[in-house]
């Protein structure tokens, strides 16, 4: 797959997920079976996986994605800490 391809598969699952609500629900639960679903293209679950990441991206622009990453780090390092009894 070329990468012009890629960016516009990308683009157009995107516009999909931000138009339809349900469809981002069964992103933000399960994102690489809702990729492949999308782009209706049987990859590699890696592939779909990075696919999925750039739409991440680019349907939260302003960082969003990235603060969701720290808190659930921060989340599974209090967990760790509850086993630790701290």
């Amino acid at each position: 797959m070329e990468i012009a391809e890629i960016m516009d598969k990308v683009k157009e699952a995107v516009e999909k997920l931000q138009s339809d609500d349900g469809l981002m629900d069964n992103f933000k639960s399960d994102p690489i079976k809702t990729i492949e679903g999308l782009i209706g293209i049987d990859l590699p679950d890696e592939q779909l996986k990075n696919i999925a990441d750039m739409v991440k991206a680019k349907l939260d622009p302003n960082g969003s994605v990235v603060e969701n990453l720290e808190n659930q780090a921060e989340g599974i390092i209090d967990k760790v800490k509850g086993l630790f009894g701290g």
